[in-house]
């Protein structure tokens, strides 16, 4: 993942925890988006003001709430010992490995079975790959996990995002393009 896609996924589960979810749901992982990533998603909607009030409502974001999660993550990135630290729980979740001792459990949620198949979906269009570990693994990308979210037409949420007129061949262009992909 890349550091915008931690930190999306980091807010994610705040909304996910802010509802007493007990996993982190697709409509969560939207909500991270949006949240973290609106100023760059923006761009494949030709109406934004009427897309940003369908995305507050499908992700229950109210401008309070939205403030609270705001502070709450600005605090706990305060928190963390390094940038390494976030990248650290993410590899450790990823390999199965139980977090590490000083890592409050009650931060992370596991992800629901959709938005781990979701990922998956999301990898495997990834233009970019990194080594880890002596293997080949996909390098995700707020666009490739939108794009991914979109194209699900058995999902709710993948039917809205079509319906809002989100501009999915411009978004799988960028998606999918390897001049564009982050550099591990």
């Amino acid at each position: 993942m890349t550091l915008d896609l931690l930190r999306a996924t980091q807010l994610a589960t705040m909304v996910a925890r802010s509802r007493a979810a007990q996993q982190v749901e697709v409509a969560d992982m939207l909500a991270g988006l949006y949240i973290y990533e609106w100023s760059r998603l923006s761009r494949f909607w030709e109406d934004g003001a009427e897309v940003e009030e369908f995305l507050r409502r499908i992700c229950s974001i109210s401008p309070e709430r939205w403030q609270h999660w705001i502070e709450v993550y600005d605090r706990r990135r305060g928190e963390q010992a390094g940038p390494g630290s976030v990248l650290q729980r993410l590899l450790a979740r990823l390999r199965g490995r139980p977090a590490e001792a000083h890592e409050d459990p009650g931060l992370s949620l596991p992800y629901s079975i959709e938005l781990e198949r979701l990922f998956q979906a999301a990898g495997e269009i990834a233009p970019a790959r990194d080594e880890l570990a002596g293997r080949a693994v996909p390098v995700l990308t707020t666009e490739c996990v939108l794009l991914c979210m979109a194209r699900n037409a058995e999902s709710e949420i993948g039917r809205k995002l079509e319906e809002t007129g989100l501009d999915v061949r411009g978004l799988e262009r960028v998606a999918r393009d390897p001049r564009r992909a982050p550099h591990p």
